[in-house]
């Protein structure tokens, strides 16, 4: 029985990962389209930017609490529906409160999945004893590359923004929802669940531990929501492309995080989160100064390829590590370090914007480039030099990935 559990809360959790990944990419690449039909302009585009980053944070900080009382199964049960709903409100109006009112509900709703989502990951991989968080992420990354399929398909047809969401709406929802019966919620060991309460309990302790993950989480957003919301209007403005191309640099930087990602997991396990930490981050450096100096936009994609390949394994490696560190109170400590998925979202869109308007978006682009460059200065903090999963300490079933203070 406990197998079975096991393997539905997984195809059950990678179901939800999928459904996230087209709903945020059907959002991120229409960007443009839905700054042209409700009339924002590029001076007020970075404030409706950074409020779903705003409101997520916030949504995630009540999440922690939240999850004290009720499972991370019952709030994503019901924040993915509201997320879905919310994509197809930013269709549905006309004016401008009105895609006000639905990016407003979408940065709340997802802040609780986004939560939720990754809580069940890690406490899925504590019991399966091996790494498997890369996998979820990559069913993320397949999401993406859907949802960006189908924003091209939109622009390509010229269909609205209602017309493009509607039919992701009406698949997603119900197998969101089915899905939604076989979540796994973490089981609570006992010597280990004290043991990180008791460094949960003193915010004091837990923030220092946090501290350099949260850094890393923040920098490794900055590089993803850099792509996420300028990768369009980079191509188009700067490097010349089409409206129908500008969509494609954001589909191939997921195409190239679901390879990274497919492959992760085996990267962990034979060469430890660090090594492959630490690879990650030189790729991403790299693609941005490939994009910097791109002469067109064929370079310009290739540069988003190697973006997609160096940062697809830094974030889910990052919440390992906090599942790692607070084996008994993973759940706070995800929480807390999601909130700095948002820091970087928040930090990365106006940043990149300003800095394009006031300089240049061909220099906005080191900016990222050298923040993803600290994650080198932390890569230690995903565990020792010899952690990996695979090796001499992983067990079968049921395992503590903390226990044994080796790195995820």
């Amino acid at each position: 029985m406990t197998d079975v559990r096991l393997r539905r809360g997984r195809a059950s959790l990678a179901v939800s990962f999928f459904v996230q990944g087209v709903t945020f990419a059907l959002l991120v690449t229409r960007i443009p389209a839905i700054q042209d039909r409700y009339g924002i302009s590029d001076a007020l585009l970075p404030a409706f930017l950074a409020a779903v980053p705003i409101l997520a944070g916030v949504s995630s900080v009540a999440t922690e609490k939240l999850v004290r009382r009720v499972p991370p199964s019952a709030i994503l049960r019901w924040s993915q529906p509201l997320v879905l709903l919310a994509l197809l409100g930013v269709g549905a109006g006309s004016q401008m409160w009105h895609v006000a009112v639905a990016l407003g509900a979408f940065g709340l709703a997802v802040g609780a999945l986004d939560a939720s989502m990754n809580m069940l990951g890690v406490s899925l991989q504590r019991d399966y004893g091996r790494s498997i968080m890369l996998g979820f992420h990559a069913a993320y990354s397949l999401g993406g590359i859907a949802g960006a399929s189908a924003a091209w398909a939109g622009a390509h047809w010229h269909l609205s923004l209602f017309v493009s969401y509607l039919p992701a709406v009406v698949l997603l929802l119900p197998a969101a929802l089915v899905g939604s019966r076989w979540y796994a919620d973490q089981r609570r060991p006992g010597a280990a669940a004290g043991e990180g309460t008791e460094a949960a309990g003193s915010s004091g302790v837990a923030f220092k531990l946090l501290l350099p993950l949260c850094l890393v989480m923040a920098c490794a957003y900055i590089g993803d929501s850099t792509v996420a919301n300028w990768s369009a209007k980079y191509l188009q403005d700067v490097l010349g492309s089409s409206e129908q191309l500008a969509t494609v640099p954001y589909n191939v930087y997921m195409v190239t995080t679901l390879l990274g990602r497919a492959v992760g997991d085996l990267g962990v396990r034979r060469l430890g989160a660090v090594a492959v930490v630490r690879g990650g981050t030189l790729l991403a450096a790299a693609g941005f100064a490939v994009v910097a100096v791109a002469p067109g936009a064929w370079v310009g994609m290739a540069g988003f390829t190697l973006l997609g390949l160096g940062l697809c394994v830094i974030v889910p490696q990052t919440f390992a590590a906090a599942g790692r560190l607070f084996p008994g109170s993973s759940d706070a400590a995800i929480a807390r370090l999601n909130i700095f998925n948002y820091v970087g979202f928040l930090v990365g869109s106006p940043l990149v914007g300003a800095l394009g308007d006031a300089w240049s978006y061909r220099g906005a682009m080191l900016v990222p480039m050298a923040l993803v460059l600290v994650t080198l200065g932390y890569a230690r903090s995903f565990g020792s030099e010899t952690a990996r999963y695979g090796g001499g300490h992983e067990r079968a079933r049921a395992v503590d990935v903390g226990r044994s203070g080796h790195g995820v």
